[in-house]
């Protein structure tokens, strides 16, 4: 008997899979699109004091 049941890990990695092909399809790999740069931002340091 297993902690999980094989369903489980089977829809762990359908989900995972579904995610990673979704966030590639939004920012691409090397891709121009808007989406990319709304997607995710360009990060900026505060102003020091």
């Amino acid at each position: 008997m297993g902690l999980f049941k094989a369903d489980f890990y089977r829809f762990f990695a359908f989900g995972f899979a579904g995610g990673a092909l979704l966030v590639l399809g939004v920012m691409g790999i090397g891709s121009h699109s808007p989406f990319a740069n709304d997607f995710a931002p360009a990060a900026q340091a505060a102003e020091t004091r």
